[in-house]
């Protein structure tokens, strides 16, 4: 048979045969029947395959069957192929609007009973709802037509060809179309109908389609209604039950809009909907209508009256076995999640969800920004030469795909702003969307992070802008250019609400910074916050060969080309586990400040729209971290934006402990997302008695010595420690280095003057070049005195001329041993250290060393610029407890600020060590692993880690910051580490 034309691939013009006028997507009753399930599927390696395979008779006996809704790479066990990762790149040559003739193409067929009752439709339409990239549709033979726009719904009318009975539907879909180049969103490349497919009976006199437009103003509710339906489905009625409301309209001129009375509000915080039903004699379809009303008021953005502050969320779609494929219970799970941690917006990065998920924004609260299915990312490569944004061929593409969006999910009261896209450049096209949805829908804002110069939207947005830029944004700044603006357009993006559409990237063991960029939301009301990038690790669930299971990222797969783990940037790892950036952003975010001031409390909502009757304010007071005192503080009801200072209760301040007060925020009965007593917001209050550290006893009678000797529970070789309580144990070894964050392996240009960072090199790769990861030691000398022992180390790497001088004094103290260690580097360093600590091996032997129970930061990792969800207290974890497996190994697991920690093997405590501040008060941390910071650096997943033998204790007098290099900016000034002299002073003790 000779090869089909298949130049439709390359067309960038919307499908054919697709009903032009998209609708919301409604709850009807009237009939339908869902085609997901098994199909019949036959994958060919390119576009040109013969076409046969819709006619009627067609025998696909020998074809595989794949479940509907899903991805074809993602069944088989790769027999259909495999997953592409790419974020900036294209996977294909950059030829638009052409595509390779190597286009992997996926048959589906399948028998549809059609029942007898629905001879009396007035139309049968089959309604896909997301098909990656390009499909067309036959039944019974007959070709419907073909559609693109992979995340947007598209209807057929299938009247003609449909039959009572038996009925044969076939869909071709191309992994790569023109569409491709519109559609390069920073995920997975997934092929396959992926989202539901649906088979629709429209009954003559049928609702078309609805648009309840809710607004409110002053307490009082009002509906602008737009009804679509033919002239004989009059009369029409509105129903809104709990209102009293019932509106009968004879005919379309009759549709007004019309007051329905007092209303409460919808919000995020408060999601208040009302039930309602649009109906002809031959339909009804029920919609949830919020009243809510935004606007933009000079530079602020505004939901019924009152300023919005977006503490969002980046969400993709992706789950680690199913992609895209939507999973209800799943994603109210999520978002159950997102509200639990303070979570209270969402971007839809960069497409339209499940429209079910909508329904669920709207009914647990959330703002969302609602993104059209559009990023032409990849022209990056090419100086954005061809980038169809600016091209009149892709004008009718790029409003479909607008009109799509808005007109599928305009109905929800969660959508708060429109979004055009992302990374796409900019150009005519875009403002003509941008000119179509204002035409549309008044009452909602445009959003486009591309328009520099703020000539087609209503926002000013950016994306990983550093805090001191967000300042300057925040102020007047009139005097300094704003990026890529003439001095008028920079003026008048001034005159818009600002918000940061992607900041803080959450890729591995990070952000920093969070507080700063929140402090600022606080001090300058033109800011109105950010979203994260991103939400969730996108990993793909695999095996090794030998079936070791482990998440996948770029590369794993054999892509010719793919950014690597660059997938892997959520605050939640793909197995639904919050990472400590999560925690960390819910304690920044919490939606009220507490503060003490003397013998006060001063408490301050920071809500939108709800008062704090829903809270309870929970106290506790510890002696190092033993309860000794709880109960309820008396906090009047605050209405948003409210204030109230509050009595302490008295504190019991301990003489040879830290004393410590608590007060946790919670809620006072369960939620649809949490349960009672869920804690929203913590503060802590230090009341501890001032107790000086002992003071280091000055030794004069250092002679030289070989070093072999046992001070208390401490033995020691030739100068070096070989056992301690009774086990063999070796160190102190100083440690410098850390497995390089994915921000340490960022080599972004956002470095400060200040910084010892070098824009566009990796810090990883300095502290490769510099050898920190390689350090050797050479003995200067070793000394002892009564009960103490002295050794001075040279630590270098090879082929380097700077060093570390090290001096180690162990010494007997009453019935302890104390370790003093100074670290003091030679100059010339010339960049940021990762850490300064000693480092201390510990085999398993019989009893292995597997937990720690500590006095300190916990109970999760902390670094200097992440810190906010840290709580001084008493915590137990297990060694692998302590590490978080992000999908790329990292340094992980440093507690701050220790005071105790008690070693345990089995639940029984070995070694116990005591931690005292240096000569400026600054305390040290501690990490425990079962692996050293350079077997963890080797490793490109958890899976290549070594099996161990041994437990390794690293005590850090500093720790470099995290920031947000990967993509963003780098470590703030204060919280990077500069070679310096530090010293760790430490007490141990037997268990």
């Amino acid at each position: 048979m000779p090869s089909p034309d298949t130049s439709y691939v390359s067309d960038p013009t919307p499908g054919r045969g697709a009903l032009r006028a998209a609708r919301s997507w409604l709850h009807s009753d009237a009939p339908s029947l869902s085609l997901n399930g098994p199909w019949r599927f036959r994958l060919s390696p390119t576009a040109r395959a013969a076409e046969d395979f819709a006619a009627e008779g067609f025998d696909d006996a020998g074809w595989d069957s794949i479940p509907v809704p899903s991805h074809w790479v993602l069944q088989g066990d790769g027999a259909h192929g495999r997953p592409i990762y790419t974020n900036v790149q294209f996977p294909f040559p950059i030829d638009p609007p052409h595509v390779p003739d190597e286009n992997p193409t996926g048959d589906y067929r399948r028998h549809v009973e059609l029942p007898a009752a629905w001879s009396d439709a007035e139309r049968v339409v089959l309604r896909f709802d997301g098909v990656e990239s390009l499909f067309r549709v036959w039944v019974n033979g007959e070709e419907i037509g073909g559609a693109s726009g992979s995340r947007l719904a598209h209807e057929f009318d299938v009247t003609s060809a449909v039959r009572p009975g038996d009925n044969v539907v076939a869909v071709r879909v191309h992994q790569w179309s023109a569409a491709s180049y519109v559609e390069d969103q920073d995920q997975w490349w997934l092929p396959g109908i992926f989202r539901d497919v649906t088979l629709l009976a429209r009954p003559a006199g049928g609702v078309e389609d609805v648009w309840l437009r809710a607004g409110f103003d002053d307490g009082q509710g009002r509906i602008e209604p737009e009804v679509t339906a033919g002239a004989s489905a009059f009369p029409v009625t509105l129903r809104l039950p709990e209102l009293g409301v019932e509106q009968v309209w004879a005919s379309p001129a009759d549709v007004t809009p019309f007051d329905v009375g007092a209303v409460q509000p919808w919000s995020a915080e408060v999601p208040r909907l009302y039930d309602v039903t649009v109906s002809t004699a031959a339909e009804t379809v029920a919609l949830r209508v919020g009243f809510r009303t935004v606007e933009i008021r000079g530079d602020r953005f505004l939901v019924n009256g009152r300023r919005v502050v977006f503490h969002g969320m980046n969400r993709h779609e992706t789950h680690p076995v199913r992609g895209r494929v939507f999973d209800e219970e799943h994603a109210r799970a999520d978002l159950a999640r997102m509200k639990r941690f303070n979570v209270n917006a969402i971007r839809t990065s960069h497409y339209p969800p499940h429209p079910r998920l909508l329904d669920l924004a709207d009914e647990l609260g959330f703002w969302v920004v609602l993104e059209c299915d559009l990023e032409t990312h990849g022209f990056d490569a090419v100086g954005w030469a061809g980038n169809p944004s600016d091209d009149p061929a892709w004008r009718e593409a790029y409003l479909d795909r607008v009109r799509r969006t808005v007109e599928r999910d305009k109905n929800h009261p969660s959508i708060v702003l429109w979004s055009l896209g992302n990374e796409a450049g900019t150009g005519s096209n875009l403002a003509a969307m941008s000119a179509w949805v204002h035409a549309r829908d008044t009452g909602r804002p445009v959003h486009y992070e591309g328009d520099h110069t703020g000539a087609y939207t209503d926002v000013y947005s950016r994306m990983y802008a550093s805090v001191p830029e967000v300042r300057q944004i925040g102020t007047d700044g009139s005097r300094a250019p704003l990026l890529n603006c003439t001095p008028a357009q920079g003026a008048r993006q001034r005159t818009k609400p600002f918000l940061l559409c992607e900041y803080a990237h959450a890729m591995g063991n990070g952000p920093g910074a969070l507080d700063q960029y929140e402090a600022l939301v606080h001090e300058h009301p033109r800011l109105h916050g950010g979203f994260v990038w991103e939400w969730r690790d996108h990993g793909i669930a695999t095996t090794t060969a030998d079936g070791t299971p482990y998440f996948a990222y770029g590369g794993d797969f054999g892509e010719v080309v793919h950014d690597g783990n660059f997938v892997m940037d959520g605050m939640l790892l793909s197995d639904d586990v919050p990472t400590p950036s999560l925690y960390e952003f819910k304690a920044v975010v919490q939606p009220l400040r507490l503060a003490f001031d003397g013998d006060e409390l001063v408490v301050t909502s920071l809500r939108h729209s709800a008062d704090t009757s829903d809270l309870r304010f929970h106290w506790r007071v510890e002696h190092d971290g033993a309860l000794v005192d709880a109960g309820e503080l008396d906090v009047p009801v605050l209405a948003p934006g409210g204030s109230a200072r509050v009595p302490l209760p008295p504190v019991p301040v301990a003489k040879d402990a830290e004393t410590w007060l608590t007060v946790d925020v919670a809620l006072a009965a369960a939620t649809a997302w949490a349960d009672q007593g869920h804690v929203l917001a913590t503060a802590q209050l230090d009341r501890s008695a001032a107790r000086p550290a002992p003071a280091v006893r000055p030794r004069t009678d250092w002679r030289p010595s070989e070093g072999t000797l046992t001070l208390g529970i401490a033995e020691f070789t030739g100068g070096s420690l070989t056992r301690l309580a009774g086990r063999p144990v070796t160190g102190p070894r100083l440690e410098l280095f850390r497995a390089p964050t994915d921000n340490d392996e960022g080599a972004s240009t956002e470095v400060e003057e200040s910084d010892a960072s070098i824009a566009g090199i990796s810090n990883a790769a300095l502290w490769r070049r510099d050898g920190l990861d390689r350090l050797t030691t050479r003995r200067v000398a070793v000394e002892r005195a009564a009960d103490a022992l002295r050794t001075v180390d040279r630590v270098s790497a090879a082929n380097s001329g700077l060093w570390v001088t090290v001096e180690t004094l162990w010494s007997l103290e009453g019935d302890e041993l104390e370790l003093r260690v100074e670290t003091a580097p030679s100059s010339g360093w010339p960049t940021v250290w990762p850490r300064i600590g000693i480092r201390f091996e510990l085999p398993d032997g019989a009893a292995p060393v597997d937990g720690a129970d500590w006095f300190g930061l916990g109970p999760l990792e902390s670094y200097p610029d992440s810190l906010r969800a840290a709580r001084t207290g008493r915590f137990t974890a297990g060694v692998r407890e302590l590490s978080v497996a992000y999908a790329r190994p990292q340094e992980t697991g440093h507690r701050s600020a220790l005071r105790q920690l008690t070693l345990t093997s089995a639940g029984t405590g070995v070694v116990r060590i005591a931690a005292l501040p240096d000569a400026r008060g600054r305390r040290p941390g501690f990490t425990l692993a079962r692996h050293t910071p350079q077997q963890i650096a080797r490793a490109a997943h958890p899976y290549q880690l070594p099996e161990s033998a041994t437990s390794h204790l690293i005590i850090d007098a500093a720790q470099h910051g995290l920031g947000s290099r990967a993509c963003g900016p780098d470590v703030w000034p204060d919280f990077a580490l500069r070679p310096e002299s530090r010293t760790i002073r430490l007490r141990l003790a037997a268990g």
